[in-house]
């Protein structure tokens, strides 16, 4: 019995260690996944603008480096979020500066905030970098959020309050 269960808490909870760069990654199952059993995600979008982009992700935004590379087979590539999430935002640069997808005004990316003072405190981090707020396509937004361009035209959204489904 001591042998099923110490299997059991194994099977369920998953630790990885990765000495070379100090990270631990804990990973808990979830048992109302419907079968579906990622624990990480990331999003990935290509850029011809590498460095501004990066610049408002991570200087105005205020997310964290969490990883790069360059001369990958042409490819350079830097990953941002917050520290400890299994969620977090990747842009990649080719040397051919590709052709690119072009966002709508409907493609957004959208941060919740916990606490008033982190929205105002988001927003003037965005303002004073040189940003200025657009108005939302969607009237969804209007009144409890803010919405900005990001360098490739690709809008965020600043919600005050948190999505509760």
């Amino acid at each position: 019995m001591k042998h099923f269960l110490a299997t059991a808490i194994l099977t369920g909870l998953f630790v990885v260690t990765a000495c070379q760069n100090q990270t631990k990654t804990t990973v808990t199952m979830n048992e109302n996944t419907n079968g579906f059993s990622a624990v990480q995600f990331r999003i990935a979008r290509p850029t011809n603008n590498l460095k501004a982009v990066v610049t408002f992700y991570k200087e105005a935004l205020g997310l964290k480096e969490l990883g790069s590379f360059s001369g990958h087979d042409g490819y350079d590539g830097v990953m941002l979020g917050l520290p400890g999430e299994q969620y977090h935002l990747e842009f990649t640069q080719h040397d051919s500066q590709t052709a690119l997808p072009e966002p709508t005004r409907e493609n957004i990316l959208v941060f919740y905030f916990d606490h008033p003072e982190k929205y105002y405190q988001a927003m003037q981090r965005l303002t004073d970098s040189g940003f200025t707020p657009l108005a939302p396509e969607n009237p969804y937004w209007n009144g409890k959020s803010e919405t900005y361009e990001d360098p490739d035209k690709w809008r965020v959204v600043l919600f005050n309050g948190i999505y509760k489904p």
